[in-house]
């Protein structure tokens, strides 16, 4: 069994459906409507909802973090990367403007699981496609991790792969960009990301926390591209760097599919395999 705790992160794998839960526990002490809506939900579900002691709760979490709400689920199916492919039978609208065009994101090593977990929230937000990062040298899908996506872990269809390269090089032989965003390239003068054209058929990867991408990652990239500083720090935080790349994505996707003739049958439509436009300037 694994652990589920805090509000959102129960709340919203019930909404998902994708999780099987055992069953919730709550604390006894709290009193509210946020709470009474949850046990509800639970009910609603036909999953035990039980009461304990915030302390009781405390060791189940093994962090006094969880809101009053502690549930054991059952652990989380990956999927393959073939899956990816595959429709989604869950799928809802996009808030990049139901781009007909694909959009993953590509995680090398990233290890601290508030970092994951904002990522993830991000790419939810984001309307990414897909997210998907390696079963060594990543930090996993913890309790914490979850928490810190807010639940938007529910609603990613999520791909853990052996090697990331290999992966990347596959994605590239179905027709998608490979995307790097490094700090470490900054000083070389790669186009901003605002420059660059995030319509098409893409990964967007992001590397380590402080080391940026692996070399091998880099290599196989593309293009890579920068974030312009302007103040004393010379590079974001990797959950902060993809919040403003992931966006400008979901940004320029939903002003290309509104231009669009005939857009909004978007959302019939499948995902083409097409290649974005070659942009000059960029090295590959």
């Amino acid at each position: 069994m694994e652990v589920l705790y805090g509000l959102h992160p129960v709340s919203e794998a019930l909404k998902a459906g994708r999780r099987r839960f055992d069953h919730v526990l709550v604390a006894r002490e709290r009193h509210d409507d946020r709470l009474a809506r949850l046990i509800a939900q639970c009910r609603d579900a036909g999953i035990r909802v039980l009461e304990g002691s915030r302390e009781q709760l405390t060791v189940a979490a093994k962090t006094a973090d969880h809101q009053g709400v502690v549930a054991l689920v059952h652990p989380q199916e990956f999927l393959s990367l073939e899956d990816l492919f595959e429709p989604d039978p869950s799928a809802r609208k996009s808030t990049a403007g139901n781009s007909t065009a694909r959009l993953l994101l590509a995680l090398d090593g990233v290890e601290d699981p508030q970092n994951l977990g904002a990522l993830l929230r991000v790419a939810d937000g984001a309307g990414v496609d897909g997210v998907l990062f390696t079963e060594r040298r990543s930090a996993p899908l913890s309790p914490a991790a979850v928490k810190a996506s807010a639940g938007a872990v529910e609603h990613l269809r999520i791909a853990r792969v052996v090697n990331l390269v290999r992966s990347l090089e596959e994605l590239k032989r179905r027709n998608l960009w490979i995307v790097g965003l490094d700090a470490r390239v900054d000083e070389r003068g790669l186009t901003a990301y605002d420059q660059f054209d995030f319509s098409g058929d893409l990964v967007i990867v992001l590397g380590r926390e402080g080391a940026g991408l692996h070399d091998l990652v880099r290599r196989t990239c593309d293009h890579l591209l920068r974030i312009p500083m302007a103040g004393g720090v010379s590079s974001l935080n990797v959950s902060a760097a993809g919040a403003v790349v992931l966006f400008e994505a979901a940004r320029q996707r939903r002003a290309a599919a509104e231009s669009r003739p005939g857009a909004a049958s978007a959302l019939t439509t499948p995902p083409a395999a097409s290649k974005p436009r070659k942009q000059k300037g960029l090295g590959s």
